[in-house]
């Protein structure tokens, strides 16, 4: 390629183009990329170094214009790691996360560059700028669906999951994750990478990169005030074996006041130093990492650094922070790069790493899983002896375990406390102590911080980029874990390509907690699935019995693209339903347990398994009384909407099955109804909504402590004599 005088197609919309400067004539004549390379000869070779800045204002621009263009977005603190996303790109790393969703139009700016955003039709600049934050466009945080990307963004404290997660599965590739100096201090960023280490000593090929820049969203960041020696020890402290930090104060010329710069302001041969600076530790950080090392890289610049503002002022555009603005006119003007440098960027980031992120990075093909053959079912007799549900699940888990090496399962409070110790025996704990009285050594399948966070984080970053993985937890604690959960099933709803669906397993109930009281007894939590349900693509299953629970599994096992919750308390109970029925019950919604006729018909629609003794002894004193009784197991509540309630055709793989009216008529018709759950009430809103006979529920208030899981029901109206008197009134 030789220096260009006209105008690259692509760059139409661009707002302004810079003069040609003398360094582009001398190391901008052919690209540092050559044509059948993927990546620069060398971080230190001047081209490479010159061609990187480049790229770096390059960056900087389009964040800038794309964000004025709306004027709303986020360009202050991608601008601060400019640089070093430049240099990822320049040595040919494309699986780049991050931690930081407010990053996301700088790393669209960045797939644009290297041409992975043709994928949606987003050819030009103009083009950038049109569909940014529009909707089927480039949202304001990343998502699951845009070409090139690894993993959304959203929550703080999330990205560096999803790195862990592409390293474990794809050892030998590089996985750098940017994180904000504001992010790090929510809790979860370091004592996840301190487990995963432990746990996974030898998976080292991610990469931290700490956006250092001073501030947070509105003000200065919680470790601004740390000096380089307190950071450097702070991720020592934290097991990291070789921190690399460049400090854009070191080749600072321009006498800037404050530990934080802004290198765009240094000289020309300055902010040369200083790319070539970011280059080499990037090369260094990246040679470490892939080596074997536990390794962080640094990099200290002032947020904003080449935008339109400094510090917090340029984390965000507000309304009139537009292309007319004198100060956005005045840093795009400063940004602006001749034509020809546009299309040496653009020729650089095609070519690295082998073409473009939406055809390189490892998340754009779908992980080949090993069959499991078929699952060991093991059907009790109905009626018969009572069997703890989870330890049922339990059994089938570790099954899949043995025949799928990347499976895991993730427990922040133990599996032995869930009734599913069956799994430890079957998968051991992940520890670097063997001991065998514990079920755990170093290779096991059984991931176990005590953090809900890093529990569900594993396990659903891990199920987004392909794999088997069960998140369990006690129902009361789970919420730690939910929004990273969320975020991932919503990038499952968009995604390009079938993933397994990200399973989980909540026990030890409400019901089942009373001793320990309002701390373990939560079920609130079932608000947060309530209104997922709505999305299209979340599925809460309550299976009934241990017999349930195994289809359940099974089900869950088969499915894509979804997030299946699946509750069940880890006492022995009754099996009241066949494996035909389950499956049945997950086509319909639910399954009728009991049916007596009479005089007139009350039905109970009950969600749960401890719920489903006082309905039935309600059943005996309305039986008594000469009134028939239905009594209606919901095992998957989201098929009894109406398909007009749900979002499922917005599904990348919908699921358009729900129950018709002559289905719903025929479970729940009578002349009275009362929905029961010991969880919220929201989850039975499908049947609440549809039946047009007279109705009520009974539903959790709040937690207490009890001596009994009956003691608690009481407490909450959950007994039979309530729900028998209820449905007398409804009748009446």
């Amino acid at each position: 390629m030789t220096v260009a005088s006209a105008i690259p197609a692509f760059c139409q919309g661009i707002a302004y183009f810079g003069k040609e400067v003398p360094p582009l004539e001398k190391y901008g004549k052919i690209a540092a990329i050559g044509p059948d390379k993927t990546a620069i000869p060398s971080p230190s070779d001047p081209a490479s170094v010159f061609q990187t800045l480049l790229a770096a204002d390059a960056l900087r621009y389009l964040t800038l214009q794309v964000t004025a263009t709306k004027a709303s977005g986020h360009p202050g603190g991608f601008a601060s790691i400019a640089e070093a996303i430049a240099s990822l790109m320049m040595l040919g790393y494309k699986n780049i996360l991050t931690e930081v969703g407010h990053h996301a139009p700088g790393f669209y700016s960045n797939m644009f560059l290297d041409r992975s955003l043709e994928d949606m039709g987003i050819k030009t600049v103009e083009q950038l700028g049109e569909r940014f934050r529009e909707m089927h466009g480039l949202l304001g945080h990343l998502s699951g669906q845009i070409p090139g990307l690894l993993n959304p963004a959203g929550p703080l404290g999330q990205g560096q999951h999803f790195a862990m997660a592409g390293a474990k599965l794809h050892p030998g590739i590089l996985f750098p994750v940017t994180i904000g100096d504001g992010g790090l201090g929510e809790p979860y960023i370091m004592s996840s990478f301190g487990h995963f280490h432990t746990a996974y000593p030898k998976v080292t090929n991610f990469l931290p990169i700490l956006v250092w820049n001073g501030y947070s969203q509105e003000h200065h960041s919680m470790v601004s005030t740390k000096t380089n020696e307190e950071m450097i020890a702070y991720w020592q402290g934290n097991g990291f074996q070789e921190i690399i930090l460049v400090n854009a104060k070191d080749y600072d010329d321009a006498n800037q006041p404050g530990d934080y710069v802004d290198s765009t302001k240094f000289s020309f041969p300055k902010r040369l130093e200083f790319t070539q600076a970011v280059l080499e530790a990037t090369d260094k950080a990246a040679k470490s990492a892939l080596g074997g090392t536990l390794t962080v890289l640094i990099v200290k610049q002032l947020k904003g650094a080449g935008v339109h503002k400094r510090g917090a002022a340029s984390h965000n555009l507000y309304p009139g922070d537009t292309l007319e603005k004198d100060y956005i006119v005045n840093a795009l003007q400063e940004l602006a790069l001749p034509r020809a440098a546009w299309e040496l960027v653009r020729t650089n980031f095609e070519r690295s790493a082998g073409g473009p992120a939406s055809h390189q990075v490892v998340t754009e093909k779908e992980l080949p899983l090993p069959d499991l053959g078929t699952l060991p079912l093991k059907e009790f007799p109905v009626k018969g002896d009572k069997q703890i549900a989870t330890t049922a699940m339990g059994e089938l888990v570790g099954y899949v375990g043995k025949k799928d090496p990347n499976f895991i399962v993730s427990n922040a409070d133990g599996n032995a406390a869930s009734g599913i110790n069956n799994i430890n025996v079957a998968l051991k704990i992940i520890h670097p102590t063997a001991d065998d009285a514990y079920f755990q050594g170093p290779n096991g399948q059984v991931y176990e911080p005590l953090s809900e966070d890093a529990c569900a984080g594993l396990a659903a970053s891990l199920a987004l980029f392909g794999a088997r993985t069960l998140w369990c937890s006690y129902e009361s604690f789970a919420i730690n874990g939910l929004p990273i959960w969320q975020t991932v099933t919503q990038a499952m709803a968009e995604l390009r390509r079938p993933t397994p669906s990200t399973i989980t397993l909540f026990t030890a109930g409400a019901l089942e907690q009373g001793r320990n009281g309002w701390t373990h007894q939560r079920p609130e939590i079932e608000n947060y699935f309530a209104a997922m349900m709505r999305n299209g693509n979340i599925f809460p299953l309550f299976p009934c019995d241990a017999n349930s629970i195994q289809i359940c599994y099974e089900w869950a096992l088969g499915t894509k693209n979804k997030g299946v919750t699946i509750t069940a308390s880890k006492s022995p109970l009754p099996v009241l339903t066949t494996f035909a029925q389950t499956r049945q019950a997950l086509e319909d919604g639910g399954v009728i347990l009991h049916e007596s006729e009479g005089k007139k018909k009350v039905v109970f629609a009950v969600i749960g398994d401890m719920t489903l003794i006082p309905v039935f002894d309600a059943a005996l004193h309305l039986e008594n009384k000469g009134i028939g009784v239905r009594i209606v197991s919901i095992i998957s509540p989201r098929r009894l909407y109406r398909p007009s309630d749900v979002a499922w055709e917005t599904c990348k793989y919908p699921d358009s099955h729900f129950l018709d009216d002559a289905g719903f008529e025929k479970l729940f018709a009578g002349d009275a109804l009362i929905g029961v759950t010991g969880g919220t009430s929201a989850m039975l809103e499908p049947v609440m909504l549809r039946s047009n006979v007279k109705r009520d529920t009974f539903a959790w208030k709040r937690g207490e402590t009890t001596a009994s899981a009956g003691e608690i029901m009481a407490f909450n109206g959950l007994t039979a004599e309530a729900l028998a008197q209820r449905a007398q009134e409804l009748m009446d």
